[in-house]
């Protein structure tokens, strides 16, 4: 299938929907994560996310668009997205947001090396440029040398990578696939992996009448963020939708502030400007390409 030409805009307009999501998911996971283990989280926003998708999809009459083509390729994207939003979780439970966030936006690098080898995505010289200046202002927010590695700064990085290939995946997905099979088999494959792994030891925790609503948010702002990163994929390769996603750090820094008092520190205004800066170049960068 011919590929469609790159929409940087159109891309990063729909990431803000992604963004907002993600951040609200991040809140809604530590408050339920004192109840429910990451596995059960995940489990019961699955089922709510099938709820969603098989309602909007029957009002909207796109259920037909369902196949089971390329179930190997959604399975290992599912089983990659399942397994670093594990480590997300967990990740977010015991050191600050802005620095979970941090950890995850090495993502873009990662996902810009996976493309390459498995879209065929030319490797740019501003793609690299946007990267490497995106990056350089994760370091300055993050500071990562002046803190203790511990566990949850090892899983949040290894989630960065799986969350890359999912990105990667993802993209290969909208060549073929529609947004509603795409979100149909998210929400199934990984409600299947959360049955097995939360039931694994034959103890499933129920949500507290407290807790529901959280759960409810969590499973509704993970599909309205997939449905948003999966229409800004169909528009722009990952390589540059991927660095959009950077603008969640100073909105998770302030949240964090303002909800937690996780101290929000001078680095984290001058990295935010150098991160905000790389996407808009980023953009630009592609805008004059596609013109000329």
């Amino acid at each position: 299938m011919e590929q469609q030409p790159s929409q940087p805009m159109k891309a990063a307009t729909w990431m803000i929907g992604a963004i907002v999501s993600f951040t609200s998911m991040a809140v809604a996971g530590r408050e339920v994560s004192f109840e429910l283990d990451t596995f059960e989280i995940m489990m019961f926003r699955s089922f709510i996310g099938i709820a969603v998708v098989m309602l909007v999809a029957g009002f909207a009459g796109t259920l037909r668009e369902i196949t089971r083509r390329h179930m190997s390729v959604q399975f290992i994207r599912n089983l990659c997205h399942f397994t670093g939003q594990n480590l997300w979780f967990y990740a977010i439970t015991v050191i600050p947001l802005a620095q979970v966030f941090a950890m995850e936006f090495t993502m873009p690098i990662w996902a810009m090396f996976l493309a390459v080898f498995i879209l065929n995505e030319p490797l740019t010289k501003p793609r690299v440029a946007t990267a490497i200046l995106g990056f350089g202002g994760i370091l300055i927010v993050a500071r990562p040398w002046g803190a203790e590695i511990g566990y949850g700064i090892v899983f949040a990085a290894i989630a960065a990578m799986f969350f890359a290939a999912t990105a990667v995946l993802t993209r290969r997905l909208t060549r073929t696939e529609s947004i509603t099979c795409i979100l149909f088999w998210l929400t199934v494959l990984q409600g299947i992996f959360g049955v097995v792994f939360a039931g694994y030891d034959g103890d499933i925790s129920l949500p507290s009448a407290q807790t529901w609503p959280w759960i409810i948010l969590i499973g509704l702002a993970g599909l309205v963020a997939h449905f948003c990163m999966t229409k800004a994929l169909s528009f722009a390769p990952a390589a540059i939708v991927s660095p959009i996603d950077f603008t969640r750090l100073p909105l998770i820094a302030v949240v964090g502030m303002l909800l937690y008092n996780e101290p929000i520190q001078f680095s984290v205004v001058i990295g935010g400007l150098i991160i905000f800066a790389a996407n808009y170049l980023n953009i630009m960068a592609e805008t004059r390409s596609i013109r000329a």
